[in-house]
């Protein structure tokens, strides 16, 4: 099983989190709603198995807890995939969420990259910071070592453009992860 269960602690967030890259239960905690939602689905979509909770410190905001949620995360599927020998390496995917489109390519290359193109009319979406999603996509990817494109077409709606993302990244995560039969990772050098 490709699986990795991660603990973090800092004087801003105490985070415990479970990942398994082939199925499993989905359940997050983080103490806000709308990031809880979106962890979700990112765990629907990519058909994962998720298990997060997440205490921080949101009497200041949440800015600590969404990006350390992004780094352990990252991590954990770093550790998930291990010697990332027979999986298929890139994926790519569009989502629409009624008005807005986002689009997702990504390569699980060992090299952390982020290039990120999305603006948010509205600057919350509940108790979550819609600039925030940065933070957390630059967290994950650069801690699970993925180069990371993410384009929002257009949309008007900030909830609309932040679920089309995390949904566009997790299909597009669940393409780069399927395991194929060849036993070397899909590299001209031989590793990744």
């Amino acid at each position: 099983m490709r699986c990795s269960s991660l603990k973090r602690k800092t004087k801003e967030t105490d985070i415990t989190l479970s990942l398994n890259l082939d199925g499993g239960n989905v359940s997050v905690n983080t103490g806000i709603g709308f990031f809880d939602h979106m962890l979700n689905a990112f765990a629907v979509h990519g058909g994962f198995g998720l298990e997060v909770n997440v205490s921080g410190d949101l009497n200041v905001d949440d800015h600590h807890t969404v990006e350390d949620t992004g780094i352990v995360l990252g991590k954990a599927f770093k550790d998930a995939l291990g010697e990332k020998s027979s999986i298929e390496r890139f994926g790519s995917f569009y989502v629409p969420m009624d008005e807005a489109l986002a689009f997702v390519s990504l390569d699980i290359s060992g090299r952390p990259f982020l290039v990120f193109d999305a603006d948010f009319p509205q600057e919350r979406c509940g108790d979550y910071t819609s600039a925030l999603t940065v933070e957390f996509m630059r967290a994950f990817a650069y801690n699970a070592g993925i180069t990371l494109h993410i384009k929002s077409e257009y949309g008007y709606n900030s909830h609309h453009i932040i679920e089309a993302i995390f949904k566009a990244v997790a299909h597009s995560l669940k393409i780069a992860v399927k395991e194929n039969d060849t036993g070397v990772p899909l590299s001209t050098k031989g590793v990744l």
